[in-house]
């Protein structure tokens, strides 16, 4: 395992493969931080139930902007354009999360919930990695992400207990976005994961992080009346 901590001015020192790897990630992490704007902003900002809901969405997109232009700033540190994910089709993003578009509240609800919550993990993995620059930016960031899960997860709540017709349609959405979230860690047997924690950039294979993930978020969906769905049905990435 590798220990060290590699500063900007070490980067072209190291490994190939370890700069690859930190290439790839950074890109990857952009395209996801201004990949969700690009699903709900252009009907959710008009569509919002109320004028704060609207004034939330507005700022949780404006947060995850920033997110990209810091991510951004460090992936041009060493090298790397990530500037084209800016322009790029919805379905044409690394994650196939974020190949489409929210159309109603309760996607956009379920999608703070269990895919921002994704966005947590993902940063997470990031804790203690050895490209010293990319911890530097952690704090603020998962603050932040941290208040687009407890937004998502507070209006799934209220969706929910309305009942009848709203409840359906939550759990419509969350078996839509669980499978969704499941898959956002990739494949259980990746070789390329692995290389990632050798290296020091990530802290947990895909597998662990998925199954961590699984373990805090079953509960809470039950807490909720929800039905957990079938962590299999409809997944691409076991």
């Amino acid at each position: 395992m590798f220990k060290d901590k590699v500063e900007v001015k070490d980067f072209e020192k190291m490994d190939p493969e370890y700069q690859d790897l930190l290439r790839r990630i950074l890109t990857i992490q952009s395209d996801c931080e201004i990949g969700g704007p690009h699903l709900y902003v252009e009907q959710m900002l008009p569509g919002a139930p109320t004028k704060l809901d609207q004034l939330i969405v507005a700022r949780t997109a404006a947060e995850e902007i920033d997110h990209y232009r810091k991510v951004a700033r460090l992936a041009g540190d060493i090298g790397v354009d990530v500037s084209f994910v800016l322009s790029q089709p919805n379905q044409k993003r690394y994650v196939e999360a974020f190949r489409g578009k929210i159309a109603t509240w309760e996607d956009f609800a379920v999608f703070g919930f269990l895919i921002d919550r994704i966005g947590r993990y993902q940063l997470e993995e990031f804790i203690g990695c050895s490209f010293a620059p990319v911890e530097r930016i952690l704090p603020d960031i998962i603050k932040e992400e941290e208040g687009h899960i407890d937004f998502g997860a507070s209006k799934t709540r209220e969706l929910v207990e309305k009942g009848d017709e709203s409840r359906d349609k939550v759990q419509k959405a969350l078996d839509y976005w669980y499978i969704k979230a499941l898959d956002m860690f990739g494949r259980s047997e990746s070789k390329r994961s692995e290389r990632y924690c050798y290296w020091g950039i990530k802290r947990r294979t895909n597998a662990q992080a998925r199954e961590q993930y699984i373990k805090e978020v079953n509960p809470l969906i039950e807490q909720m009346g929800l039905r957990v769905p079938d962590p299999m049905k409809g997944r691409q990435y076991l």
